[in-house]
């Protein structure tokens, strides 16, 4: 899973450890952020310091969550004598701690903290796939879940940061052609997955055979519905990389659910991108190591 820089060693044994590695995990994320914070307040950059303390707030809130999950459950705080092994890394904070602080902005931050999100995500998505007992499957699939929202969240503020920092030229509408082209998109990405498809190992081809028949209901429920998605004329056409493809997708989605107002609506396209961030996440992780084969 290249997405971790390392595996980990040994299954999950009981949910007394995995809330001990939540909450080891959550608590050097909110640590980390919020010592950059400190840095980029104490250097001058009171904005940047926000964001920081922002996130570190956030990570904070997700420790207590497991925090208290962990004393409705078993009835205790998290044990961390209770983690058998080193923690692989999901934390980078990618030179933050070290930038001159004039070379960081807000949407660099956020693209650093949706990154560790989705290293996040896949971890608890690979204790899942190797958990040996239902109990430990079901939570660290939980905690796969909550991760997914965290990355969406991040990512709508990463692109409000981008517009913020490019100062765009006019505010794009929702129109009705917009459903109209992300569901060219989809079709676009399930013609890339396919011939990768057959390169794959059983478990890859079909996983990508899934992800490529998925974009293809969503290109038929998008060009089917009536419902109006955001249009996007600033691309002259579609990438060539499907992974970067994954991405514009999932973006296009959590901006569609900013701007729509029908909860009908909202409610599929939520699903969609819902579904969006989790075959990013996998693409991102695995897709790059297949195509070096």
């Amino acid at each position: 899973m290249p997405l971790l820089k390392d595996e980990p060693p040994d299954p999950v044994r009981s949910l007394g450890e995995l809330f001990a590695i939540a909450a080891a995990m959550e608590h050097e994320a909110a640590t980390r952020y919020a010592e950059i914070a400190e840095r980029m307040r104490r250097e001058g950059n009171p904005k940047l310091a926000d964001v920081f303390e922002r996130l570190s707030a956030d990570e904070q809130g997700h420790l207590d969550g497991v925090v208290h999950w962990s004393q409705k459950t078993k009835g205790h705080d998290p044990d961390p004598a209770r983690i058998r092994w080193e923690l692989p890394e999901t934390f980078d904070d990618e030179g933050a701690a070290t930038t001159d602080p004039k070379l960081l902005g807000a949407y660099r931050a956020l693209s650093m903290a949706v990154r560790n999100e989705e290293r996040a995500f896949a971890f608890w998505s690979y204790v899942a796939a190797h958990a040996r007992v239902p109990e430990i499957q079901r939570a660290a699939e939980t905690m796969a879940h909550e991760e997914l929202g965290h990355v969406a969240t991040l990512r709508r503020e990463r692109r409000k940061a981008f517009h913020a920092e490019r100062r765009p030229l006019g505010r794009r509408q929702a129109d009705d052609d917009g459903g109209k082209d992300l569901a060219a998109l989809e079709r676009r990405l399930a013609d890339l997955l396919d011939p990768l498809a057959t390169q794959a190992s059983p478990q890859e081809r079909e996983r990508l055979e899934g992800f490529a028949a998925e974009a293809r209901r969503h290109a038929d429920e998008l060009a089917q519905s009536l419902i109006a998605m955001p249009g996007d004329r600033s691309i002259a056409g579609p990438p060539d990389d499907p992974v970067a493809l994954a991405e514009l997708l999932t973006d296009r989605y959590l901006e569609a659910g900013d701007a729509l107002r029908d909860e009908e609506a909202l409610r599929r396209v939520q699903a969609m991108a819902g579904r969006a961030i989790a075959r990013l996440a996998w693409l991102r992780s695995d897709l790059p190591e297949l195509q070096k084969r």
